[in-house]
């Protein structure tokens, strides 16, 4: 019998019963509870792991001494950190803060190599003696890995947040075996979501981890049945009353100085240092500090079972308490990934044995066991801002009733203390940091009022000119799959036609113009309206298509379809306009806004500078359009571009050179510099933000790599520009525009499409630069479309100042017959089109282009038209 491939089961979970049933809530259900025994598996795996590791590293003390410590604890924060540095910067820290980022449905990374990475990276650094606990991980890997089934399984858009929900909640639950804890934690915390789904799903998966964690072993905190069982008659009395508000009012206080100490290890001055040397520097520190303390610091469960005991001193006590604090502040601010829950709690036991003793002192009795407890409490509050899942947490561990009381008293003073020094969690801090700031928590989310129109808008129009016939426009809507058409005049919207237009001039003189009949007075929008507004439009006016402007400049559309695109997209965790780490702008000038559409000119230096301007300008006088000259400075992954100092001395003096170039030109020139990680995303945000009709660049010239064209970041702009491109590698020696002895032909294989079509526009520009001796247009494919090829020749001839000359190109080697004809007629220039669907997905076939350009020493053009809506 043949065994089931993974196709069958990709069929099966795709059949359309079982994905009508996606929807049904029962199916919600049951996807909580797989999410439930996933996450206490993972749960099992990084505990085992971290013992393990552990174990080892105790052994090496018993047997190398303790300066083994310094070599164990650096290199495992070594390679911690080239884990995270290399596999996935979105690992580092606890993960909580990516969580909550999810659930407010910021498209942060949700894979299965996260959670590999996460896992791993744990692991490492929780071996290396980081002070940091396994709790924070397991609630980050149980939200991918829901994340992940909820993509390899049918589940409804709606109820995707409710399993990234429901996969924190299990993380929880398995890491402490506190299943109501879990399911407050992600309702306080996570996503302040109370709707009857995201309970349901959280509490299936929480009990499901939880049972799962206790019956493989995998959810103890470690705590001595002496510490959950205090002795009787050491709890709540009227005299403990000013001793737990004055925890409560402690814990308060130092949980602000804790938070702030993780923030500024994760933006001070050592950002500048990669996650690789920053980890490696925390287990160097980690493993100094362990190996001249107290002989309980090498090992952390030891550490807590020492502090259970409550046979120390106050003076050791608080020695634990300080160095432990100052040794968890190092271990966050590397990046490690680890989380605070455990260290909370054990800065929290800490502090509660000090208040304990401090009444023993001077009462001569004190329950310090429970003020311990307490302590654990009050200083979660603090770190975190959720007293109900503080004092739950404790209550479950304990199953003891009588610790609410006390644990009410000083989690809600904590809880007071710390908001009125410094409000917000420290999540809510790190994800602000990190340039995320949540306003109501995910709360009443609202795709259609969240995204504006310049978010989902077409940047390619298919407009009409008022001069047109109103026979030539039946023609276009006969050829076009739209029902609605702007009509603009130097680029400015002065009309709108529509097919309801169109269908009560049946009767009407063909020759008429299109300003006699379009609707002067159209319904527009600016950019920055959301959604919400565009369709309330719509449907008040009966609109299919909406113009986006500004002022009156057409920089876009909006159909309905976009709408629902749009809507799709945000629903299945997709916002290609949103980046969890933006560029910045550091510098910029503007002109006045005068052209009817705008050039986008990248350069990275001089050399590139110079090639391409002469090409810019003629363009641009051509087309009346204004320049947008970019700079991006790039930084690496660790650093922010926003809290990152940059000099910009280089940057300034290229736009110098830039200005006394341009400083003749009609031309209205913008500049700007921005500093990112991505240069590919950079540029598309430019295009967006600008409203760029056209991007021209530089050619990258040859790649090693099968996977790609012409490197990664030309191939993604390629992919996905919403404007037309521009790719120039001009000649050996001399480019387009230079000085010549003598003018050449020029070459224009002609193989159809609109991107041939709008490169052959270009001509009249480019005859500016240097008058070519003719035009010879190739027709790709002999004996077709040679009618069509003859037509163009006799069109282009009255707007260029030499023939134009239409050919055959029987080979059936497009490359070998191009470079061959080239050289041939020694053409000065060869201009080239290229599609998403054509000449630029030929590299399972050979980098079409590409070949051309190296093969031939003329200036090449590479042309792609964007795609229309």
């Amino acid at each position: 019998m043949p065994r089931p491939r993974f196709s069958d089961l990709h069929t099966w979970l795709n059949h359309r019963y079982l994905g009508n049933s996606s929807i049904t809530t029962y199916y919600a259900l049951l996807e909580a509870c797989l999410i439930g025994v996933v996450s206490a598996l993972a749960a099992l795996l990084l505990k085992d792991g971290i013992g393990s590791l552990g174990w080892l590293r105790l052994q090496a003390v018993n047997r190398f001494g303790v300066g083994s410590l310094l070599v164990f604890s650096s290199v495992l924060g070594l390679l911690a950190g080239l884990l995270i540095e290399y596999g996935s910067t979105a690992t580092k820290g606890s993960g909580i803060p990516q969580v909550k980022a999810a659930l407010a449905r910021f498209p942060v990374p949700l894979s299965l190599w996260v959670a590999g990475i996460k896992l791993l990276g744990t692991i490492l650094a929780l071996g290396a003696g980081f002070t940091l606990g396994r709790r924070g991980p397991t609630v980050h890997i149980g939200a991918v890995l829901a994340a992940q089934l909820s993509q390899w399984v049918p589940t409804s858009p709606q109820h995707r947040r409710q399993m990234i929900a429901a996969g924190a909640a299990a993380g929880l639950a398995a890491g402490f075996n506190t299943p109501i804890a879990g399911v407050l934690f992600v309702v306080e915390e996570l996503s302040r979501d109370m709707s009857g789904l995201t309970l349901e799903t959280a509490i299936m998966a929480s009990f499901t981890g939880s049972v799962i964690s206790r019956w493989l072993g995998s959810a103890d905190l470690n705590i001595v049945a002496t510490m959950l069982t205090p002795p009787e008659g050491n709890f709540f009395q009227v005299g403990d009353i000013p001793f737990y508000m004055a925890l409560g009012v402690m814990a308060g206080g130092l949980g602000v100085v804790f938070n702030q100490g993780l923030l500024w290890g994760l933006t001070g001055p050592q950002q500048r240092l990669s996650w690789v040397w920053r980890m490696g520097a925390a287990g160097l520190v980690t493993g100094v500090v362990i190996a001249i303390a107290p002989p309980v610091f090498r090992d952390n469960a030891g550490l807590r079972e020492f502090l259970i005991t409550g046979d120390s001193s106050w003076q050791t006590i608080l020695l634990i308490f300080v160095l432990h604090f100052m040794l968890t502040l190092v271990a966050y601010g590397s990046g490690a990934p680890g989380g605070l829950f455990a260290p909370a709690l054990v800065l929290g036991s800490a502090l509660g044995y000090l208040m304990g003793s401090a009444k023993l002192a001077l009462l001569g009795a004190a329950p310090q066991t429970t003020y311990a407890l307490v302590g654990m409490g009050a200083f979660f509050t603090a770190v975190a801002r959720v007293p109900v899942t503080a004092i739950v947490i404790i209550f479950e561990l304990t199953t003891d009733f009588r610790l609410v009381l006390p644990l009410m008293i000083s989690t809600a003073l904590a809880y007071c203390v710390a908001e009125a020094l410094k409000p917000g969690s420290i999540y809510q801090h790190l994800l602000k940091a990190s340039g995320i700031e949540l306003t109501d928590e995910g709360e009443n989310y609202d795709v259609l009022g969240t995204l504006q129109a310049t978010q989902v808008m077409q940047h390619q129009v298919e407009t009409l000119q008022p001069s047109m016939t109103l026979g030539a426009v039946w023609q276009i809507c006969q050829r076009s799959h739209h029902h609605g058409f702007p009509v603009v005049e130097r680029g400015q919207l002065v009309g709108m036609i529509t097919e309801v237009h169109l269908a009560k001039l049946g009767s009407q003189n063909p020759q008429r113009p299109v300003r006699d009949f379009m609707d002067r007075r159209p319904v527009a929008v600016h950019p920055g309206v959301v959604l919400s507004d565009v369709l309330y439009l719509m449907d008040r006016h009966h609109l299919s298509h909406l113009p986006v402007t500004e002022g009156r400049k057409l920089v876009g559309i909006i159909t309905r379809s976009d709408l629902i695109h749009a809507t799709a997209d945000q629903l299945r965790g997709v916002n290609r306009a949103y980046n969890t780490d933006p560029s910045y702008g550091v510098y910029r000038t503007r002109a006045p806004a005068t052209g009817e559409g705008r050039i986008l000119l990248p350069v990275s230096d001089a050399t590139v500078l110079h090639r391409l301007l002469p090409l810019v300008a003629a363009i641009a006088d051509q087309y009346h359009y204004e320049v947008e000259c970019l700079h991006i400075i790039t930084l690496p992954p660790h650093l922010s571009p926003a809290q990152t100092p940059i000099n910009l001395q280089p940057a300034l003096a290229l736009l110098d050179t830039v200005r006394q170039a341009t400083h003749h030109w009609s031309a209205p020139l913008h500049t700007q510099v921005r500093v990112a990680h991505d240069t590919a995303q950079t540029i598309l945000e430019t295009i967006q933000a600008r409203h760029i009709d056209l991007l021209i660049m530089d050619w990258p010239g040859r790649t090693r790599s099968a996977e790609f064209l012409f490197g990664t970041i030309t191939d993604t702009l390629l992919r996905e520009s919403p404007c037309d491109v521009l790719l120039l590698k001009p000649a050996q020696g001399f480019g387009l525009g230079a000085q010549q002895q003598q003018s050449t032909p020029w070459l224009i294989p002609f193989s159809g499409g609109p991107n041939i079509y709008a490169a052959l526009s270009l001509l009249p520009a480019l005859a500016q630069l240097e008058l070519p001796q003719s035009i010879l247009m190739p027709q790709v494919g002999a004996g077709e479309g040679d009618q069509e090829l003859q037509q163009i020749a006799e069109s282009l001839g009255p707007k260029l100042p030499c023939p134009v000359v239409p050919l055959a190109l029987p080979s059936q080697d497009i490359v070998t017959a191009i470079v061959q004809l080239t050289q041939a007629k020694h053409c000065g220039l060869v201009v080239l089109g290229a599609s998403r669907e054509g000449m630029v997905q030929q590299a399972l076939h050979g980098n079409v282009p590409e070949a051309i350009a190296s093969a031939v020493s003329s200036t090449v053009i590479l042309f792609q038209v964007a795609q229309t809506h």
